[in-house]
């Protein structure tokens, strides 16, 4: 992974509301929808849609169409090569 790569998913991951979002991920450990996001936290419509897109595009989400509905699940992958290299750091 990259610096620029890293730069982009820290950024993504530096704000309480996206790292709440994520913390749902691992509650429900499925997808979720951009509705349930809305009822499981206390934001308006586009400040949750403005927070997928932020980690959408760092990756760490990866957006379905299911039908008129968008559902989300975790990039598993992204997330493990992230750790990874900040585990990197400190060896």
């Amino acid at each position: 992974m990259d610096n620029k790569k890293i730069e982009k998913i820290s950024r993504a991951l530096s704000d309480a509301s996206r790292i709440a979002i994520l913390q749902q991920f691992k509650k429900k450990k499925d997808c979720l929808y951009c509705a349930e996001v809305n009822d499981l936290l206390d934001l308006t419509q586009p400040s949750v849609s403005h927070h997928l897109k932020q980690l959408v595009d760092a990756d760490l989400l990866i957006p379905e169409k299911e039908g008129r509905n968008l559902k989300y699940v975790l990039n598993p992958k992204v997330l493990d090569e992230y750790i990874a290299c900040l585990t990197d750091l400190k060896d």
